[in-house]
Parts: structure tokens; C-alpha cells; sequence
């Protein structure tokens, strides 16, 4: 619900909050974990606001340092008060604010990890515009197989391997079947390494053995929204995936954004979930009045790419792609109906990714895959350099951001890594 903590006119006491373009104004302050930078100091639960994390066993609002399963976990009317009382600490001219004062601690100085344990990852398949421009590149007469309307894809991943943002991505190896029919596929590094544009998931109090979510209470149990890069090997993808699906393609890394951006600071940005007249209606457990009416989230999303040959002269990046997490078919409450209805438990703290989130017009794709249509069509760079797939020394950073009328702009803070090369054969 939409109430004074989403007050445009708000304005903090930390300075740099106030900025029009300020990811984290007082009207986001979304959760994460820190610590000093180049320690080894236990994570500290903190909220972010302007350029400084608020360290919040320091001012009462965490039991613990590292108490994000309790923030998590609390019930909406819970996190709706403790969030009432963040804004009333951080507020221009509130009597907390000397104290708090001392509970600050740049973000520049400060190493942001995962905002949370991860204890299980699913990976769905959402974007429908995705979907559609891979399945057309392998199946060009049937590019969208017959189930996607009716039931939300996903497959289970792994936690092990997820980062915090800014952490280095290893190209990886695997088996690669070259294109001859007759030749036998070989071990090698990936030649045809991926991002995927994607949001997180996170749960928020999880459901017993054995008892389904239904659609009306799914978003009880959903604390927030990341930003998610799930990087792909495709060509290890192309050998491995069928008849199970993703494996080492996948699990080598997948890249979190480090805050959680609650569904309370994200209510302002709500939109009602809307299908073509054309498409099925969703099956009853599917359905739900809540979800249809502001079952959707307007996130706008950005990838950027700077090349090791841009940071050596100097060129901070350049943005390949424009979407908007709109173009997801199926809605976060959807995926944990889904996710449930056989019994499947969630747990505190589990992440799901939505898939990649593409739009349906030219340079909206969210992978290279797309834009450069199988590696056939180079995407062309502004400094001469051009990329099918990413090279190494690439940076790749997902950015997200909610604009509108009548509120502040609310963003996810950076969601970034940088390709290393792969490990010596000798290693194999």
C-alpha cells in the first residue's frame, strides 16, 4: 500500500539521499549485508540510503548483526512498521539523527556481500520476448513450445556458486559438440559466454511440507526484488541441455545485485498483470484478484558493457539493451503459486530468478544470444570494437530503476563482474 513513507516531498538528513538521481532516496531504503572493506569481520545487516549503509544492530532495528532472516521473515503489517520507522530516524530534521549519525558508514568503504543467506535457487523462464527469439533461432517455425502460456518453466540451480556483485567470473569449461555431425564433442573453454538481464526474488517467510501458497497470499511471502545476471555458457548450453536441461552451462556463477528492494518501497511502481486476448487464461490456482490488478512491477533495466580496451582509454561503458520488467509473462506471485502447488516448501532467504527479460523491439534483447542474433550479427561498439559473446576482461553491469509520476525514483545499486580468463588446460 501506498502511505507517507512514499511522500515525494520526504527528504533525509543524509545529504546525498536528496539527489534526483540517487538510487537510494528515503522512500527506497532497501536491505543488505556489510562490512568494513578488506576485513575479515563478520556481515552486518544494513539499509541503504543515499551513498552511506545505515548499520542497523547499531540503532536497535536488527537483534543481531547479521539478522537479515528476521527482516525477512517479518510479516507485511511488521516490515510496514519497521519500515514507518526507518523513514522516522532518516527524516529531515528527526530527533535520531545525531545518534544515527554514528551508525553510518560510506558504501565507499564498505564491502557489500549477498544481502542475504541463499538457501535454494530456482530459475524460471518469464520473459516471454526471450523465449520466443532464442526458440526462433533453433526452431524457426515453432519458436514458443506449447506449454509456455499455460505453465511457469523454472529448473533448480545452484547456491554454492551465486556472488555479490562486483565478484570476478571465471570463463568456464565444459563439453563442446562442434557443428560436424560426424566429429566427437571435446573439453574446452566456452567460446560463446553470456549474460541473461534478470530480476531476483527473494522469499520472505517460507510455507511447511507439503502445504501449497495460494495465488492471494504468494505475496506474503516475498520480501523483495534483486537484480540477477545469470551467465551461460551457450555453447556448452547447446550440447548438455536436452533432455534435462540446464547444468555446467549455468551453475559456474550467477551474479546478485547486493540490496533487496522490499515490496513495500516498489508499491508506487505496481501495475496490474494484463495478457493478450489471444493467450489463455492462467489455470485457477493461477488466478488471483490482487495479482491482477498490481500483480506486475515497472522496473526499467539496462545492460552496460565496458571492454578491457574502453577501461584502458578511459571510456566508463556503453549501454547494449533496454527492457523493462514488464515483459515478464508470468508475475512473482505466479512463480511461488507454481513453485508450491506439488507441496515443494520454500524457506527464508530463497531466491528466484524471473528469467531474462527482453523486450519485443530491436536492442531491447537481454543477452547477446539475442542481439546478436546466434553470434550471427556482431553488435557493433562505439569505439571501432564489436562482440557476438563476451570476451575476457568484459564488464558487465545490470541496472535497475523505477520512475514515476508523482514519486521518487527508486533504483537496485549496481549489479556487476568481469570476465577472467579461463583456467590453464593442465588444471583439467
Amino acid at each position: 500500500m501506498i502511505d507517507a513513507t512514499h511522500d515525494s516531498a520526504l527528504e533525509s538528513w543524509v545529504e546525498s539521499a536528496n539527489e534526483a538521481s540517487a538510487d537510494f532516496p528515503i522512500q527506497n531504503l532497501p536491505i543488505g549485508r556489510f562490512r568494513a572493506r578488506g576485513s575479515a569481520e563478520r556481515w552486518r545487516s544494513g539499509v541503504a540510503i543515499g551513498d552511506q549503509v545505515l548499520d542497523l544492530e547499531a540503532v536497535g532495528l536488527s537483534a543481531a548483526s547479521d539478522d537479515t532472516d528476521t527482516l525477512l521473515s517479518r510479516s507485511c503489517d511488521e516490515r510496514g512498521a519497521w519500515r514507518a520507522r526507518l523513514v522516522e530516524g532518516l527524516r529531515r530534521g528527526s530527533a535520531d539523527a545525531q545518534r544515527w549519525q554514528q551508525a553510518m558508514r560510506p558504501q565507499a568503504a564498505v564491502e557489500l556481500g549477498l544481502p542475504c543467506r541463499i538457501r535454494g535457487y530456482t530459475d524460471f523462464y518469464t520473459g516471454i520476448h526471450h523465449a520466443t527469439a532464442v526458440g526462433r533461432l533453433f526452431r524457426p517455425d515453432n519458436p514458443l513450445l506449447p506449454n509456455y502460456r499455460w505453465v511457469p518453466i523454472g529448473y533448480h540451480g545452484r547456491t554454492s556458486s551465486i556472488v555479490a556483485s562486483g565478484h570476478p567470473v571465471m570463463r568456464p569449461w565444459g563439453q563442446v559438440k562442434p557443428p560436424d555431425p560426424a566429429a566427437s564433442p571435446r573439453l574446452q573453454p566456452t567460446g560463446r559466454l553470456d549474460y541473461e538481464l534478470e530480476m531476483g526474488i527473494v522469499v520472505g517467510s517460507g510455507n511447511a511440507l507439503g502445504e501449497p501458497i495460494p495465488i492471494d497470499a504468494a505475496e506474503e511471502h516475498i520480501a523483495g526484488l534483486t537484480l540477477l545476471n545469470d551467465w551461460s555458457a551457450r555453447d556448452v548450453q547447446a550440447w548438455e541441455y536436452q533432455p534435462l536441461g540446464p547444468f555446467l552451462a549455468k551453475n559456474f556463477a550467477t551474479t546478485l545485485s547486493p540490496w533487496i528492494v522490499t515490496l513495500e518501497a516498489l508499491a508506487p511502481f505496481r501495475r496490474p498483470f494484463m495478457r493478450a486476448d489471444a493467450d489463455p487464461a492462467p489455470l485457477p490456482y493461477l488466478e488471483g484478484e490482487s495479482n491482477r490488478a498490481h500483480g506486475q512491477v515497472a522496473v526499467t533495466l539496462e545492460v552496460w558493457i565496458q571492454t578491457r580496451r574502453m577501461r584502458e582509454t578511459g571510456i566508463s561503458g556503453e549501454r547494449l539493451s533496454r527492457s523493462s520488467a514488464l515483459d515478464a509473462y508470468w508475475t512473482m506471485a505466479q512463480l511461488i503459486a507454481h513453485h508450491t502447488v506439488n507441496g515443494c516448501n520454500l524457506e527464508t532467504g530463497d531466491l528466484l530468478g524471473a528469467g531474462t527479460l527482453s523486450g519485443a523491439a530491436a536492442g531491447q534483447g537481454g543477452s547477446l544470444l539475442e542481439l546478436s542474433q546466434g553470434g550471427k550479427t556482431p553488435v557493433s561498439l562505439s569505439n571501432g570494437e564489436q562482440r557476438t559473446f563476451l570476451e575476457d576482461g568484459d564488464r558487465i553491469e545490470l541496472v535497475g530503476y523505477c520512475e514515476a509520476p508523482g514519486f521518487r525514483r527508486i533504483g537496485f545499486g549496481a549489479c556487476s563482474g568481469t570476465i577472467l580468463a579461463a583456467h590453464a588446460a593442465s588444471s583439467r
